[in-house]
């Protein structure tokens, strides 16, 4: 039932944003931001008053307006971009302002002169989704201004848009004829189960009464996932997408049908001064039923034994007979200080949000670890990763040296541990992007022996033979990681690139989207969508993606792409960026 004390109307809505707003402050912040006060006192407050609209929010470069008709939401958007670049032409001293606008007909709740909801968001998703100077609806504002307007649009198709369940039906229109790219491909369907069991670990609840101890919840988590992915006789679905369910409650038989596996384990984590206590159960994804349940109860330097404990008792449960070395690696597990566990994973929360700034607090984290207790293995491992990122990134000053100290990193993890398949993987990136490519390869593959489900190690191999000019070894090694780790949107990206260098565009391009999906800030996946497109012919689009890789990050550099992949064919960068001169992308 609706709460009488909400205030709900029909509304159209429009809502218009600059395109590249953040890099023209950049260039010219006074100029810019004179230019867009004057364009909306001028172009766009005339507009609004003759179609009878209201402008109800103002955000620096985005506006939303109410309108009563989407007749006149629609002809204000039209009009609105018309003078807009009649504005551009008019004064071509000042900063180009280009917009693009999108139109919704939905629900909206009041506020006092605000509005909220799904109207209002969806008018916003829209927006996102038209070109540079054009105007993307909604298919139900299309239904209402079908031949009334003196606008023709487009059938641009059905788009997945964020935090928005159904797929919305897009309808376009630019002046100079250019319409929204191709939609984004509908989600992957459910994958089937696997032959051996397989299984989903969702983040153990932090039970400790104090919400600052959720890191070591998740620490436990992740450490049981690696643990049990080191087991041959499993399919384990790897951390990225079970903590996609984090605060969800969800079914798990909804668990096993979206991530395809037939077991799912849930728990709790309570942490008393030194004592950890690990509730955990197993489900039949498939039926709903508990196969068992168990209460672990240990000191906390004592955590590496409760995580085997738990791998031990989940094993035996499925009846998988672990080999012979996947025993003896598990008799080595030792005592941990507490502090050290601590820090290590804390060090994970924190390079997880991939920046400058996280990547200098976890080597931070990581170099005090190592002052505690120098024979952790994955401290060392995880120190040359964030070396590689900075250099990878150009973060933090990073030059070519960082290679080296990622490389020396690297052989210290091993040296430390040799059953650590973290430090095999951080020495092959470190190989490979020192274009050691076959030096790489044995690195790569000992990880994945240590680990056969870990779908980093599939990742890394994946990229070295891509490297190599092996693209199709690439591909299914790509796919394979991608069907262990549905969320991680890297592999996407790199399967992707494998199928683009193949010539695979159709493929490639549904990888790229379906990246987008996960990621949709990336500019890498931008650029080679861009490449693609100037290749295939759809120079419209091609130059739309190349903008908005610039607008993501105005910093990108084809220059740096070149010299930082590693490939073994010199050529194949430049056969990608022809694409953009094909397209008529100056590049610099």
């Amino acid at each position: 039932m609706s709460n009488p004390q909400i205030r709900r109307r029909l509304a159209a809505i429009l809502a218009a944003d600059v395109v590249g707003y953040s890099r023209l402050m950049e260039r010219d912040e006074t100029a810019t931001h004179a230019e867009l006060t004057a364009r909306w006192r001028n172009v766009l407050d005339p507009l609004v008053a003759r179609h009878r609209g209201r402008i109800f929010k103002r955000m620096g470069d985005g506006i939303f307006i109410e309108f009563a008709s989407a007749v006149d939401a629609v002809e204000c958007a039209a009009q609105l971009q018309r003078d807009m670049a009649a504005a551009n032409d008019g004064a071509p001293e000042s900063p180009a302002i280009v917009l693009r606008v999108g139109v919704n007909l939905g629900d909206v709740m009041v506020d006092g002169s605000d509005l909220f909801g799904d109207g209002v968001n969806l008018a916003s998703r829209i927006e996102t989704l038209a070109t540079p100077g054009g105007v993307a609806i909604a298919d139900n504002v299309h239904q209402y201004v079908h031949g009334r307007v003196g606008v023709d649009f487009a059938d641009s198709g059905h788009h997945e848009v964020k935090n928005i369940e159904r797929p919305v039906h897009i309808w376009s229109w630019s002046p100079d004829g250019a319409v929204v790219a191709a939609p984004l491909p509908a989600p992957e369907p459910p994958p089937g189960l696997p032959e051996k069991p397989s299984i989903a670990v969702l983040p153990f609840d932090n039970m400790s009464g104090d919400p600052e101890q959720g890191y070591f919840a998740d620490g436990i988590t992740e450490d049981i996932i690696t643990d049990l992915s080191k087991v041959s006789g499993l399919f384990v679905i790897a951390r990225n997408s079970s903590f996609a369910y984090r605060g969800q409650s969800p079914d798990v038989r909804r668990v096993s049908r979206e991530l395809g596996v037939r077991y799912v384990l849930e728990g709790s984590v309570r942490r008393a001064a030194n004592r950890i206590r690990i509730n955990a159960q197993m489900i039949d994804g498939t039926t709903g039923g508990h196969l068992w349940a168990d209460r672990f109860d240990r000191q906390v330097e004592d955590i590496f034994e409760v995580q085997d404990e738990v791998t031990r008792t989940i094993v035996s449960a499925l009846k998988v007979k672990l080999t012979a070395s996947e025993a003896a690696m598990r008799e080595v597990k030792g005592k941990v200080d507490p502090a050290a566990y601590d820090l290590l994973v804390r060090s994970r929360q924190t390079v997880l949000q991939l920046s400058p700034g996280t990547a200098l607090e976890a080597s931070r984290m990581l170099e005090h670890v190592i002052e505690i207790d120098p024979t952790i293995a994955l401290a060392y491992a995880r120190l040359s990763m964030i070396a590689f990122a900075d250099y990878a990134n150009q973060w933090n000053g990073a030059t070519v040296e960082n290679l080296d100290r990622a490389l020396k990193l690297a052989r210290k993890a091993i040296e430390t541990d040799e059953t650590e398949p973290q430090g095999h993987i951080a020495l092959a990136l470190a190989l490979s992007w020192m274009k050691r490519l076959d030096e790489a390869e044995p690195a790569a593959e000992r990880a994945l022996a240590l680990s056969p489900n870990l779908a980093d190690a599939y990742v890394g191999l994946g990229n070295i033979r891509d490297f190599q000019g092996r693209h199709e070894d690439a591909v299914a090694l790509y796919t394979r990681a991608h069907r262990l780790d549905p969320q991680f949107d890297m592999a996407l990206n790199f399967l992707g690139r494998a199928l683009l260098a193949l010539g695979r565009y159709d493929e490639a391009e549904i990888a790229f989207k379906r990246r987008l999906l996960l990621a949709p800030r990336s500019d890498m996946t931008r650029f080679y969508l861009a490449c693609l497109y100037g290749l295939t012919g759809r120079h419209a689009e091609a130059r739309r993606y190349w903008n908005e890789t610039m607008e993501v990050n105005p910093t990108f550099s084809v220059d740096h792409f070149r010299r930082a992949l590693p490939y073994r064919d010199p050529h194949l960068i430049d056969r990608w960026v022809e694409g953009l001169r094909q397209a008529g992308i100056e590049i610099a």
